[in-house]
């Protein structure tokens, strides 16, 4: 099923996992998605190391085991920084015979370790490449408070129309922790005439010194309600967990009710956060 069918019908509650980095730890992972599947998503995204090949991409392995195991929609993550044409149409040619429809877009992440390509600079050249002769359906990024490399918020706005107008059917959003960036960026993106669903995506607080790596990556910004949630707990594990699903919760209902499409959630691979978040949204969503 393509994702972008969902939101034609109903607001969607989906998941982000990343592979295990050793092969031995795939199989470990059932644990995992024994949860995750159980919690019924509309579902799950997977995300993508650069470097790999088509033929030993767990991120590959890991969507088709969602998908044929437990029955969940997979999305793929792909990555073009690091691959020429070459790489990516056996890329789509492993997912087109795997049944796998759904590929988010993403430039990637610079890496000193692997060679850039300059073959595709953007997700957007991804994208339109990729339409020619391949007939997935395309997600793509977006960052309500900016991309970090972005010179200002109109260009970003201007480049993310382009990855629309190349064919992203649905946005998922970076992590933010003040919902009104997020109605902000919707405005924004309706003034420039973005009308596809775009989903916010949402990480709760559970390590303090993760979610500042994150955030800087990101350029999150923290609000002071916030700050002072990690201020208070961050060297009490238990305090923070709790407060950090609390805090997330709120921004999540508040998302909802606000008549947001859906959330998109970052698990971090742990299936406790996924629980206690549907749980606590069970009759909203």
């Amino acid at each position: 099923m393509k994702i972008s069918e969902i939101y034609k019908k109903k607001k969607s509650l989906s998941f982000e996992i990343y592979p295990p980095k050793k092969d031995a730890e795939l199989e470990n992972i059932d644990e995992t998605l024994d949860v995750l599947c159980e919690l019924k998503p509309d579902f799950i995204s997977v995300t993508f190391g650069a470097g790999g090949s088509s033929n030993n991409n767990r991120t590959i392995e890991l969507a088709k085991k969602i998908k044929y195991q437990y029955g969940v929609e997979p999305v793929v993550h792909l990555t073009c920084l690091h691959y020429d044409k070459q790489e990516i149409e056996e890329f789509a040619r492993v997912l087109e015979a795997e049944g796998i429809e759904n590929v988010l877009a993403l430039r990637g992440d610079r890496n000193d370790r692997v060679e850039e390509k300059n073959v595709f600079k953007h997700s957007s050249d991804l994208i339109t490449y990729m339409k020619q002769s391949h007939d997935f359906c395309f997600l793509g990024a977006c960052y309500p408070e900016i991309h970090p490399e972005s010179e200002s918020r109109v260009t970003d706005i201007k480049d993310l129309k382009t990855k629309v107008d190349a064919g992203a059917e649905v946005l998922i959003s970076q992590l933010f922790f003040d919902n009104s960036s997020f109605f902000r960026f919707k405005e924004d993106c309706s003034l420039a005439d973005i009308n596809i669903p775009i989903i916010p995506g949402v990480m709760p607080v559970i390590n303090a010194a993760q979610i500042r790596r994150m955030v800087s990556i990101c350029n999150a910004a923290f609000p002071e309600r916030f700050q002072k949630i990690i201020n208070r707990y961050e060297n009490n594990r238990d305090a923070l967990f709790d407060a950090g699903m609390s805090y997330a919760l709120s921004q999540i209902i508040d998302l909802l009710v606000s008549d947001i499409q859906g959330i998109h959630l970052y698990t971090m691979n742990n299936p406790v956060v996924a629980r206690r978040i549907c749980e606590g949204i069970r009759n909203i969503i």
